[in-house]
C-alpha cells in the first residue's frame, strides 16, 4: 500500500508532467514509510516511480529506482513483477525476464502473478523482441482482470495503455485508439495515474496512423494542454512535440 499523501500528490504533479515536483513527493513518501518501518509501503511508492520514470523515457532513473524497490520489498512478489514491468519498458529486457521466471518458478500459483504481472512483462519483452502480434495476444489473455488494480497498486487500466501500443506496433491503429480510449471513458477508475493523461498522447498516436489528422491533432492538443506547465526537457513531451508539428 501506498504512503497515502505524498504519493498521491506525486501521482497528481506527474499527471501534469511535473517530474521533478513528482520524484520529491515519491522521495518524502519512501523515506515516511522507512521511517515508520512499512517497507513495502516504500517500496510500492518506489516502484509506483519506477514505472512512471519507464513511461516518460528516462530509462537510465527507471532502472535506478527499479533496482531500490526490488530492495526495499524484501523478495516481495508483486513489486518485483511491477519492477520487472518498468525494466522492460526501459528496455533491459534480461533482467525483466529473469525476474518473470524467477516469479514462475516461486509463485505457480499466485493468480496475480501469472495472470496479471507476468504476462504483462512477457509481451513488454515480445514488443521489445519486434513480436508485437504475439504481445498483443498475450494482453487480451488478462482481458477480465485488466480493470482491476492489483497490489501494488500503480497506474490502474495500464493493461489497455499497453495493449494500446501493441496493437500500434502490430499495425492495428483503430484498434489500439480503442484501447487508449478505454482509458479515457474510466476517469473514475485512472483518476490521477500519469497513464490517463499519457493516454491521449496514445490515442493522438494512434489516430495519426490511421489518417485522422484532424482527430489526431484534437487528441496531442488535450496531452499538450494537460502537461503545458510540463517540466520541458522530459523526453515523452520532447516527442509529442515533435510529432504534433508534423500534424500542423
Amino acid at each position: 500500500m501506498k504512503t497515502p499523501c505524498f504519493s498521491t500528490q506525486s501521482d497528481t504533479d506527474a499527471y501534469y508532467g511535473r517530474l521533478k515536483q513528482a520524484r520529491e513527493e515519491s522521495r518524502r513518501a519512501i523515506e515516511s514509510a522507512k521511517h515508520n518501518e512499512t517497507l513495502e509501503a516504500a517500496a510500492g511508492s518506489a516502484v509506483n516511480e519506477a514505472l512512471r520514470e519507464a513511461e516518460f523515457g528516462n530509462f537510465k532513473e527507471a532502472r535506478g529506482v527499479a533496482a531500490s524497490a526490488i530492495q526495499l520489498s524484501q523478495g516481495g512478489r508483486y513489486v518485483r513483477g511491477a519492477a520487472a514491468l518498468s525494466l522492460a519498458i526501459a528496455g533491459n529486457v534480461a533482467q525483466a525476464q529473469e525476474i518473470a521466471d524467477a516469479l514462475a518458478k516461486e509463485f505457480p500459483r499466485d493468480t496475480f502473478v501469472n495472470v496479471y504481472w507476468l504476462p504483462a512483462v512477457r509481451a513488454l519483452i515480445e514488443i521489445n523482441r519486434h513480436n508485437p502480434a504475439k504481445a498483443v495476444e498475450m494482453l487480451r489473455a488478462i482481458q477480465g482482470y485488466d480493470q482491476g488494480a492489483p497490489y501494488p497498486s500503480i497506474a490502474p487500466m495500464i493493461i489497455f495503455y499497453l495493449r494500446g501500443y501493441a496493437y500500434l506496433a502490430a499495425g492495428g491503429n483503430k484498434e489500439a485508439a480503442a484501447e487508449f480510449q478505454a482509458i479515457l471513458d474510466r476517469p473514475g477508475i485512472v483518476l490521477n495515474s500519469p497513464h490517463s493523461s499519457l493516454a491521449h498522447l496514445g490515442l493522438g498516436r494512434a489516430l495519426a496512423a490511421s489518417g485522422e489528422k484532424e482527430k489526431a491533432r484534437t487528441a496531442y492538443q488535450d496531452f499538450l494542454a494537460l502537461w503545458k506547465d510540463a517540466d520541458p526537457d522530459i523526453p515523452i513531451l520532447k516527442q509529442a512535440k515533435a510529432e504534433y508539428a508534423k500534424l500542423q
